[in-house]
């Protein structure tokens, strides 16, 4: 059995070089960058936060009605040009997941989750964020670790690195 050690581990050293060369070939974003929201392609800033586990989104005017026989939430997303400084306001209708109880700093929050797409360099995720007023907050979406799973690697000197480009969106 000794004497098959050395071509074992040859064999598992072969075996994890390729995942390990896979792992680094992720886009390293900065802790900053664009996205939109899709389908209407509303430009936003976002924040890559590894404090945070969840994602969450600015929303103001939060509404809950019922289509069909399902609750839904109305909220609109107001958003800053990086480009223009122009403001613009969207407003959103999505079925509510569910909701959530958040305790943090400034105490107990109950907030509605729902889906969204959101483009973020190349890559289109289908979401779920936690909605809440966040006011004077810099950065309308707040990508949580959950998301950074499939986002990947932030590298925390570095923002705005790539522009978003999705396509078939929508």
């Amino acid at each position: 059995m000794e004497k098959n050690s050395p071509l074992i581990a040859m064999l598992l050293l072969a075996v994890a070089i390729p995942f390990k060369a896979h792992s680094d070939e992720r886009t390293v974003h900065g802790w900053v960058e664009e996205a939109e929201i899709y389908p209407e392609a509303v430009p936003v800033k976002a924040k890559l936060d590894t404090g945070a586990l969840t994602s969450s989104m600015d929303a103001k005017d939060v509404e809950y009605f019922e289509k069909g026989s399902k609750k839904w939430v109305r909220f609109k997303v107001v958003a800053k040009n990086s480009d223009t400084g122009q403001e613009t306001s969207q407003t959103f209708e999505r079925p509510l997941i569910r909701k959530v109880k958040l305790r943090g700093a400034g105490g107990t929050d109950h907030r509605p989750v729902v889906k969204m797409q959101v483009c973020i360099g190349q890559q289109l995720l289908d979401e779920e964020f936690s909605l809440r007023d966040r006011k004077n907050m810099i950065y309308p979406i707040l990508f949580g670790r959950k998301t950074l799973d499939r986002i990947g690697p932030v590298d925390t000197r570095r923002t705005f690195t790539q522009q978003p480009k999705c396509q078939g969106a929508g």
